[in-house]
């Protein structure tokens, strides 16, 4: 019964991680679409049917491409790190509750805190170890923009865990049975949707691939499969806050194919963001989470505070 279990999980994780790769792989490609159109053209429509089969004509290029190792630089780390990037992406996908018999975590939203911090450390490494300045830099800008932005992140998630007193996810999910979360915290929306693209390093908040500044940033002496899995982790990650988005603010009603839609239209956003504004200055990126950010946060979180020792005393 045991080995059955262990066969059962295993399909799901398998069945869950090509479900993300091809979910990623289309994003890129309504993401190639949709900036085309904010800019009056077209976007890829030569590969099939409507450029259907783009996603898989670029991964098929960027993994025949020739692997460059730039000779000053440190090898074991540079060729790891993309790859512990993609591992972490997807391994953070397995916090979400999808109701088959899956690992459904009680701390999921611990799992979720421990392991979205441990990406910066990929970029880090992956900025350092290729001993060049450029991408040093976008690698030390990574990190100071990630772990600013987990700070706000974490005091919007507290806020609703000690509403809903559980540090799972399922559990929110059950809570806005009957009112969705968006409705009652309208501005932690907003800026849980800002710090998620802070989070991903996405533009306006893309400073550590400051193509302006840094030449392609931290992953500038990437080439081909490196530069591949650097490139699917990032959207891996759009995918998942999208998801998460979905399940804090909105109910995450599994089971419906509104779920769905609305994460594609979470995902769109963050596209159309980045069809839309202008790359921030990095010193108004700081200024905008710890003197913006975190005050909005922290008083929502005395709200919350308020809110359930009202609850438990009308309950009682």
């Amino acid at each position: 019964m045991f080995m059955l279990d262990l066969i059962i999980i295993f399909l799901n994780l398998l069945i869950l991680v090509i479900g993300v790769l091809v979910g990623l792989a289309f994003l890129t490609l309504l993401e190639r679409k949709v900036l085309g159109y904010i800019q009056l053209r077209k976007g890829p429509n030569k590969v099939g049917f409507i450029g259907i089969m783009q996603p898989f004509s670029d991964a098929v290029k960027l993994f025949s491409k020739e692997q460059i190792s730039p000779i000053m630089s440190n090898y074991m780390s540079y060729y790891m790190s993309p790859i512990f990037s993609l591992f972490i992406s997807l391994l953070i996908w397995i916090c979400l509750p999808f109701f088959t018999s899956f690992l459904n975590f009680t701390f999921s939203v611990l799992f979720f805190l421990c392991i979205s911090s441990l990406g910066v450390y990929t970029v880090m490494v992956a900025g350092w170890s290729s001993n060049s300045n450029y991408s040093m830099l976008g690698g030390l800008r990574c990190v100071a923009q990630t772990i600013s932005y987990e700070v706000s992140l974490f005091m919007i998630l507290l806020s609703f865990l000690i509403l809903i007193g559980s540090l799972s996810i399922f559990d929110m999910v059950i809570y806005q049975k009957n009112i969705w979360f968006l409705f009652i915290s309208i501005p932690l929306c907003m800026i849980w949707f800002s710090s998620s693209l802070a989070e991903t390093n996405r533009t306006p908040f893309d400073f550590a691939e400051g193509e302006s500044e840094l030449v392609s940033g931290f992953n500038v002496e990437y080439s081909g499969g490196g530069f591949a899995l650097i490139f699917m982790a990032e959207y891996s990650s759009i995918l998942f806050m999208s998801s998460f988005f979905v399940y804090v603010f909105m109910g995450g009603l599994f089971m419906s194919f509104i779920f769905f839609i609305m994460i594609l239209l979470i995902s769109f956003a963050f596209i159309w963001t980045r069809g839309t504004l202008p790359r921030f200055r990095y010193d108004k990126l700081m200024y905008l989470t710890w003197k913006g950010f975190l005050p909005v946060s922290l008083n929502f979180l005395m709200f919350f505070f308020g809110l359930k020792f009202l609850i438990d005393i009308l309950i009682i």
